[in-house]
């Protein structure tokens, strides 16, 4: 089984008890809520990162007030196993995907809200906390959020099964 691993940045911006997301397309599903952010290039810094996706994906730059945690998950993609935490894979290979997250705070320094243009994300919002939970969105908004509420000494909280 090959094994992967990706290293991505994302921001908790809350700012007027609002929360800023990204909207991500979901082939064959409903639209999700995303925390800006996103993969890291090779040699880039995550500081760096989650400044340069959060511009990318809602025409804001931040400035990084804080990190709080990371999240750590690991995914087997099995052809054909649907067992827990295992999907189907494109082209049959299988894989053990392990994906770290870097959560940091941020507070808007400059730009305007727009939506991304031929990226990842097709809509950038603000949100009122409360509605959150009723948002079709990704458990990474969930854990990010519970990050900025709680800020465990530890820098990371546990998942709910």
């Amino acid at each position: 089984m090959r094994q992967t691993l990706r290293v991505a940045a994302y921001a908790v911006v809350v700012r007027d008890g609002r929360l800023l997301l990204a909207r991500s397309p979901a082939p064959g599903g409903a639209p999700e809520w995303v925390l800006p952010g996103g993969g890291m290039e090779h040699g880039e810094d995550p500081y760096d990162t989650v400044r340069r996706e959060v511009e990318e994906e809602t025409g804001y730059r931040i400035e990084v007030t804080g990190l709080l945690g990371v999240d750590s998950a690991r995914h087997a993609f099995v052809r054909h196993a649907f067992a827990r935490h295992t999907f189907a894979r494109r082209l049959g290979r299988s894989a053990d995907h392990h994906a770290v997250r870097l959560v940091y705070e941020g507070r808007i320094a400059g730009g305007e809200l727009r939506n991304e243009i031929g990226g990842s994300t097709e809509l950038a919002a603000w949100h009122p906390l409360d509605a959150v939970p009723d948002l079709v969105r990704i458990r990474m908004v969930d854990i990010g959020l519970r990050l900025w509420r709680e800020r465990p000494a530890a820098g990371r909280v546990e998942h709910a099964e």
